[in-house]
């Protein structure tokens, strides 16, 4: 249940419900704000409830989960939590990168079994990451990058100052040492890393998801990872989530695995909540809202939105 909501909303009625009860609390509501972003239960309730909604909000910077045709065609307004999670998940970022370029997987390994082994690390400044997704998140581990001394390519949807479009990615990746996923997962960035761009890499460049795992085409991911054609990967989605136990993944030597966590720190809840009240307050005022989707990009378009 999201904290402290039923004090941020006045005297609107709320309507709790789970995957199960959907379906029976959703006839006759205004608004929907879904919780779980990992949930498919709108899709499925929508056709015997949704024809009261107005309008969608979703606790998550992607929209994939609740982007079915019937509500894309639908004159509901869909929202995002855009902006809650621009800053942690750069920090997420900026570890990865450092946990590869100072080897620290292998000095937690050595350190479990007492053994003591001088190595020399690589410099982190002066290396190129190219950014794909030039929306807040992408924005800002931009940002994060540069400080430490990387030079960073970000990639969008389309070519504007400072941002490649995405057809100019193939030409990029050769020069990366950190390739890093940050876009919303539409049919354009879906399976944008796959064989082919992967063998355009160098075998020393390490890639960083952070976006949504079916941006990697994961099979081939993993057979690079395991034959030495590139040297890592920090993943914190998937195409299946949780992963499943007997992913290969877990257990190479060169991956950093994490449960879709990168922007969740302390306080990230309440955030969510402030956001959404502040909506509802627009919303019940008749004032514009915030974050906005374009529902035929899946993304908020506006100035600094994702794209």
């Amino acid at each position: 249940m999201p904290p402290g909501l039923s004090d941020r909303v006045g005297d609107a009625h709320l309507r709790f419900a789970d995957d199960a009860s959907l379906a029976d609390a959703l006839p006759g509501s205004d608004v929907l704000l879904t919780w779980d972003f990992t949930s498919d239960a709108v899709r499925g309730a929508w056709a015997g409830g949704g024809d009261s909604v107005r309008w969608v909000h979703t606790a998550s910077a992607g929209v994939d989960r609740v982007a079915f045709p019937e509500l894309l065609a639908s004159e509901v307004t869909l929202t995002n939590s855009r902006g809650v999670f621009d800053v942690p998940m750069a920090e997420y970022v900026l570890g990865a990168v450092l946990a590869f370029a100072k080897d620290l997987p292998r000095s937690l390994r050595l350190q479990d079994t007492g053994i003591w082994r001088h190595r020399e690390t690589e410099p982190v400044a002066g290396r190129t990451a190219v950014v794909v997704g030039s929306g807040p998140i992408g924005h800002a581990i931009t940002s994060l990058l540069r400080a430490v001394g990387l030079r960073v390519e970000l990639v969008g949807r389309t070519a504007r100052d400072g941002v490649h479009a995405f057809d100019a990615l193939d030409g990029l990746l050769p020069g990366a040492d950190f390739l890093v996923l940050a876009a919303p997962l539409t049919d354009q960035t879906r399976g944008l890393l796959h064989k082919g761009s992967i063998d355009r890499m160098r075998n020393t460049a390490r890639v960083v998801n952070v976006g949504r795992g079916p941006l990697i085409v994961q099979d081939d991911l993993v057979t690079a990872l395991a034959s030495g054609r590139i040297a890592g990967a920090a993943l914190d989605v998937f195409e299946t989530e949780p992963l499943p136990a007997d992913s290969p993944l877990w257990t190479m030597a060169n991956v950093i695995v994490s449960p879709h966590m990168s922007g969740d720190i302390v306080g990230w809840r309440d955030a969510l909540v402030d956001l959404f009240a502040e909506n509802l307050a627009h919303f019940r005022d008749g004032r514009e809202l915030r974050n906005v989707v374009d529902k035929a990009r899946g993304y908020v378009s506006t100035s600094g939105g994702t794209s």
